[in-house]
């Protein structure tokens, strides 16, 4: 289970002479898709896993690719890594295919349950991990020193594996993909199971990795982690792609067609001077005579101590900030004071919801179960 861990970026028996392209594209998939063959009742039949995905994840940057449980995140991984063939589409990372020797060495990988040897301690799994990926015995030792300090582990690195936690044997993974200092770290669920202590520990060092430059490419399916530390985002449902972008984008972007800005109002003139809501709601109708207002777009707030003047506060639709700014032009030149406007977003977790759909919708697409043909999970 080790080496194959490690096979996945590294093989130094493959060739390769093509020299990496240089781009600022560490991980770029064109349309890849992925069928699985499987036999019911002595009928074989494909099952899509990946129906068409493509993605971008750019250098230096934390790209997130969540998605529920089979959603089809592993089988991506899986043939970023070279471990999967595609059925359909390409996928390159550096430039390079994947798969090819070049693109391995300097590719890290955590996979999403590492196995280390009982009898290791940390420094003897990274000397391990080291020699696999045939380097000198002084960089295994320097580089060994610099990781346990990354991850915090140097105190404990002559104690039993057995004796970690899971956070710790996490943050021994992340060292071990670190190992042969590659430039892009592939992370598979690196919080999954993890209490809030193991899971804050492991966010420590995904930024600190950050900060040096390095580029993470890392899934799951826990939202909040999601939030916490990725850059760009893409969500993946039902093996397509739903949505790609930062975490603020992906919520102002849905919605029914536009989102709603709460526009708090401070009203004073003799047109807006009346406490009646029909009233106010009349007036504010000559200011906007192509957008109807109901009662409910309307509320009465106290009175500001200072002015002694009513406020109220108002819904209106805007499509985008072109929209807001119309708004605000039209309401000061109605000699309509704003004391303040808010732009509500949906939380990740609506924009999740909104995206994936229900989890038995979610699961109706997906295969039935892993293929172990092709040693991979869903």
């Amino acid at each position: 289970m080790l080496a194959q861990s490690c096979w996945a970026f590294y093989s130094p028996g493959e060739t390769n002479n093509q020299e990496p392209a240089v781009s600022t594209t560490i991980v770029d998939v064109r349309e890849l898709k992925k069928d699985y063959r499987t036999r019911s009742w002595g009928i074989r039949r494909d099952q899509p896993a990946l129906r068409g995905v493509s993605l971008q994840a750019n250098a230096g940057e934390v790209f997130g690719l969540l998605g529920p449980n089979g959603a089809g995140k592993t089988t991506l991984i899986k043939i970023l890594l070279g471990v999967v063939k595609p059925t359909g589409g390409a996928a390159s990372l550096f430039g390079l295919p994947v798969g090819s020797s070049q693109a391995r060495q300097r590719v890290g990988y955590l996979p999403e349950s590492l196995r280390v040897d009982r009898h290791h301690t940390a420094r003897t799994a990274l000397r391990y991990y080291g020699r696999l990926s045939r380097m000198s015995s002084s960089d295994i030792s320097r580089r060994s020193d610099e990781l346990l300090e990354l991850v915090g582990l140097r105190g404990r690195d002559k104690e039993s594996v057995r004796r970690f936690s899971k956070g710790m044997y996490q943050r021994l993974g992340l060292a071990q993909a670190l190992m042969h200092d590659p430039d892009l770290l592939v992370l598979d669920e690196p919080t999954d199971g993890l209490d809030p202590v193991g899971r804050n520990e492991v966010r420590h060092v995904i930024d600190r990795l950050r900060e040096s430059g390095k580029t993470i490419f890392l899934n799951s399916h826990i939202l909040q982690e999601v939030e916490l530390v990725c850059t760009r985002v893409a969500v993946l449902a039902q093996g397509n792609i739903k949505a790609i972008g930062g975490i603020n984008e992906l919520a102002g972007a849905l919605g029914n067609g536009g989102t709603t800005q709460h526009v708090k109002l401070t009203l004073c003139g003799e047109s807006i001077s009346s406490s009646d809501v029909n009233v106010v709601l009349q007036n504010l109708q000559a200011i906007f005579p192509r957008d109807p207002l109901t009662p409910e777009q309307l509320r009465k707030g106290p009175a500001e101590a200072a002015t002694d003047q009513t406020v109220w506060s108002v819904d209106l639709p805007a499509k985008d900030q072109a929209e807001i700014d119309a708004l605000v032009d039209r309401l000061r030149s109605s000699g309509i004071s704003i004391k303040g406007l808010e732009q509500p977003r949906a939380s990740l977790e609506e924009t999740f919801m909104m995206l994936v759909g229900s989890p038995e919708e979610s699961a109706s697409e997906q295969p039935d179960a892993p293929f172990a043909s092709e040693g991979g999970s869903v």
